[in-house]
């Protein structure tokens, strides 16, 4: 039975991830995979633009299907089955990436309004607020999808100034604050969001690996593979680390409407930015362990370094938003990431990838072991 709508958004009663929010991550694995490829070999400058527009579209649907998992109870067939449906389509939206900017954009506008109109129809079952305050924003949602859809049918300016204007809508959306009246599980929607960070670090480690495919095992090869690894393990410590109870004790405790806005601004743009970051990364790596070509220009070597400095200004966005600290430290070190493409381009990939390895570990040096002995020799206020 469905509750009556409250006054303020309401905090649901789901707390753990379940194995079909996993398995519906991995799905997503997919996607990831070939936005890194759109982007390891990019033709020009729409390349990336077209990888973003595709993932700020993608995301902005998957992390509401985030929103949906933290309403729903999953204890009815219909809704495993209803899961199973969008994970399917999120795939097939997944195949047509390659060429969306020929037929496949069409499979990827269909998938856009099919899975739109699933998240819609899922959310409309929940017993929170939530059932309600869907109908808020599924006129944005469908908007946006058939604008993308309708961009697979034009080329040139039009088709950028229809994918643009998709994304626009989707901002607006937030510009009127329709999150406000969704109900969600604060310890379940953190958790989720940090399976996501896991998931794209995850790309930079298959990444890796297809790169690596084919070569002889040298020294060389060897090393970049291990300072890859280690790369993506100190990333990844930069987000689970000491900080990451803070932030969901910060989350948590927070109000209502602030929770949500917290929701929208940290774990929804911060993330997607932090993942943009990620899959640059994973892009430079793949191309960088193969060894670029002519045909791969200087793109390698931005986008490592350009990745670096996305993940950690998203990073502090996601931390001012919770209201950990201002992170001049890691502005710091997205500046300095992006002084090792010189290093890159004089050098070589492996030069490049050592010296990101040297200052992302001066973070974890600082922040976990110098400036915690610093507060200890000072003593309480």
């Amino acid at each position: 039975m469905m509750t009556a709508p409250t006054s303020g958004p309401q905090e649901t009663s789901v707390q753990r991830v379940r194995p079909l929010e996993l398995f519906f991550d991995l799905v997503f694995v997919y996607t990831i995979t070939h936005l890194t490829n759109l982007i390891a070999h990019p033709h020009g400058a729409l390349d990336y633009l077209q990888a973003a527009l595709i993932f700020l579209s993608l995301m902005w649907m998957y992390d509401g299907f985030v929103w949906l998992s933290s309403n729903l109870e999953l204890d009815a067939d219909a809704e495993y089955w209803l899961m199973f449906a969008a994970m399917v389509t999120f795939f097939v939206m997944a195949l047509g990436i390659p060429t969306i900017r020929g037929d496949g954009g069409v499979v990827f506008g269909l998938g856009l309004l099919l899975v739109t109109a699933l998240h819609t129809g899922l959310f409309s079952r929940s017993a929170t607020s939530s059932a309600q305050a869907i109908w808020g924003i599924a006129p944005y949602n469908f908007a946006s999808a058939l604008l993308v859809f309708s961009a697979a049918f034009v080329g040139g300016v039009w088709h950028w100034a229809l994918w643009l204007a998709a994304i626009g809508v989707l901002i607006l959306a937030t510009l009127k604050r329709r999150e406000q009246a969704f109900a969600l599980s604060p310890r379940h929607f953190a958790e989720r969001h940090g399976l996501l960070i896991i998931i794209a670090l995850g790309e930079s480690v298959v990444a890796l690996g297809l790169g690596a495919a084919g070569l002889p095992i040298t020294p060389g090869l060897l090393a970049y593979a291990a300072l890859g690894l280690l790369l993506a393990a100190l990333v990844w410590w930069s987000y689970f680390g000491p900080d990451h109870e803070r932030a969901e004790r910060a989350f948590e405790r927070a109000g209502a409407a602030d929770r949500n806005r917290m929701a929208l601004r940290g774990y929804g743009y911060s993330h997607m930015g932090m993942m943009s970051g990620i899959i640059m990364i994973a892009a430079g790596l793949e191309v960088g362990i193969h060894g670029p070509g002519e045909e791969d220009g200087a793109a390698w070597a931005w986008n490592l370094a350009v990745g670096l400095a996305l993940y950690f200004l998203s990073d502090v966005a996601f931390r001012r938003s919770l209201g950990l600290g201002p992170g001049r430290l890691r502005l710091l070190v997205g500046a300095l990431a992006l002084a090792t493409v010189p290093v890159g381009l004089s050098s070589g990939p492996l030069w490049q990838l050592l010296a990101a390895v040297l200052v992302v570990a001066l973070l974890s040096v600082v922040e976990d072991y110098v400036l915690p002995a610093r507060a200890a020799r000072r003593g309480p206020p």
